[in-house]
C-alpha cells in the first residue's frame, strides 16, 4: 500500500492533466476503498476544475462514492481547501447543469457546507 500511496502522491504533484485521467481511471475506479480514498485526496489537492470535476460531478466517485468513508473523506478534503473558489465554481456548475438529481443534491449540500467554512 505504501508504494501505491507514493505513486498517487507523485501523480497529485504532476502538472500534466494526464495525471488527473490516471487518478480517475486507476484510482477512483479501484475496488479497494483505501486506494479510492488516496486518489480523491490527490484529486482535491490538485484543486483544478478538471480534478475537482472528477470527485464532484461523477456518480459513484468522490462525494458520490458508494463507500461512506470515501465520500466523507472527499467532503472533508474539499472543506479543508484554503482556496475554495475553484471548488465552488465546480459545485455551482454541477448544481445548475448535471442531469442526475442525486448528484445535484449532494453538490448543493456540499456548497452549503462550504459557504459556512469561508
Amino acid at each position: 500500500m505504501k508504494k501505491i500511496a507514493n505513486i498517487i502522491e507523485a501523480l497529485s504533484r504532476h502538472e500534466d492533466n494526464e495525471a488527473v485521467k490516471i487518478l480517475e481511471t486507476v484510482g477512483t475506479n479501484c475496488h479497494i476503498d483505501d486506494v479510492r480514498e488516496l486518489a480523491v485526496k490527490a484529486l482535491v489537492k490538485r484543486n483544478s476544475e478538471e480534478s475537482l470535476g472528477v470527485v464532484i460531478e461523477n456518480k459513484g466517485k468522490g462525494v458520490n462514492d458508494l463507500s461512506a468513508r470515501v465520500a466523507m473523506t472527499t467532503i472533508n478534503e474539499l472543506l479543508a481547501l484554503k482556496e475554495k473558489e475553484t471548488a465552488i465554481k465546480v459545485l455551482d456548475r454541477t448544481i445548475e447543469n448535471h442531469e442526475e438529481q442525486d448528484v445535484k443534491d449532494t453538490a448543493r449540500s456540499i456548497r452549503a457546507l462550504m459557504s459556512f467554512s469561508l
